[in-house]
């Protein structure tokens, strides 16, 4: 009798067990499915350094950030830091974000750019907002891929158009002042290639640079009052600070053909412009192709705004007594 007893009591303690082993089973079958929720349950973490704030790189950050999270939803974590134009800034954030083993840095505007780049030679670097990569990076020859771990997309409308249509409101023009913040190389790089364009057409041209903001007033003031007609390339420094700009050149009477359409909205009379979204939207795409496909950003080609659009500025123009040519689009209010 006591043994059976005994066996019976064996039995009930077993099935405890294994009442309990099943229930540990089922709670690491759980975990699994959490683990499993979005896809393979890979997450990433994405740093972006925006040089500062202003309409176009506004903008071009907004698209990216539609793009990865339409993409990746709540897989993909997107850290975004401003430097507020000050170049001590720019590599404090980049060093952070490799500190931190960020998946990818995405780099809106040329000092943004070399900060990354400078700060890393293995996380992947997408850049936006730039106008010329091999220019802003250093690279002699460079013709569409970097070769290194940079790749992104370029805001740069064809410079031999922008002349043309410089030409195209004032052919009677004489003097033209280009206007451009030297601390940006891509600037240097558009004034250069703008100028020989209109040196062909006959116009006297003369580079007005300014080191920051803190000069700016007083060199477009001697831009404004010494030339006929003012260019502005897409420089960051002369976008934050267009409507400072747009005083002087009213005050002067002056106009000013600027290379993007926010500097335009602020200072200018008429822009060949691109959409800042659209590209930010792309370099979003790319990202996506390095993080999830595996893309090396060393071979694949920067890529460039698929349209350009004549705008003008009806504001400005109206100011300055002047009207817009055919086929230019007004830039909204």
């Amino acid at each position: 009798m006591k043994k059976k007893f005994l066996a019976l009591a064996l039995t009930a303690v077993m099935a405890l067990s294994l009442a309990a082993c099943g229930g540990d089973t089922q709670t690491s079958g759980d975990t699994s499915t959490d683990d499993t929720a979005s896809g393979d349950g890979q997450t990433y973490t994405v740093g972006i350094i925006q040089q500062m704030q202003h309409e176009a790189l506004d903008a071009a950050t907004e698209g990216f950030q539609a793009a990865l999270t339409e993409k990746l939803g709540d897989s993909v974590t997107i850290e975004f830091e401003n430097a507020s134009g000050d170049p001590s800034n720019y590599s404090t954030i980049a060093n952070n974000f490799v500190s931190q083993g960020v998946d990818l840095i995405m780099a809106n505007g040329t000092s943004a750019l070399q900060a990354a780049s400078t700060a890393t030679s293995t996380i992947p670097i997408l850049g936006t907002s730039i106008t010329e990569y091999g220019v802003a990076l250093g690279i002699d020859g460079f013709e569409d891929t970097t070769g290194f771990n940079v790749s992104g997309t370029s805001d740069l409308a064809p410079l031999e158009e922008q002349a043309n249509m410089l030409h195209t409101w004032f052919p009677e023009a004489q003097t033209v002042g280009l206007l451009y913040c030297s601390g940006e190389p891509n600037s240097q790089y558009q004034v250069d290639t703008v100028q020989s364009y209109l040196e062909e057409m006959g116009y006297t041209c003369t580079q007005y640079s300014f080191s920051d903001s803190n000069d700016l007033s007083a060199v477009a003031t001697n831009a404004c009052a010494q030339s006929d007609v003012v260019y502005i390339p897409t420089d960051n420094t002369a976008a934050n600070n267009a409507e400072l700009i747009g005083n002087i050149a009213l005050d002067s009477s002056t106009p000013i053909i600027a290379g993007e359409e926010g500097i335009c909205k602020g200072c200018g009379v008429a822009t060949l412009t691109i959409s800042y979204y659209d590209i930010g939207y792309a370099t979003g795409e790319m990202a996506y192709e390095i993080l999830v496909n595996g893309a090396d950003p060393a071979a694949m080609p920067i890529e460039y705004a698929p349209q350009f659009t004549p705008k003008y500025n009806p504001t400005m123009c109206e100011a300055l007594g002047l009207t817009a040519p055919e086929g230019y689009e007004a830039i909204a209010e």
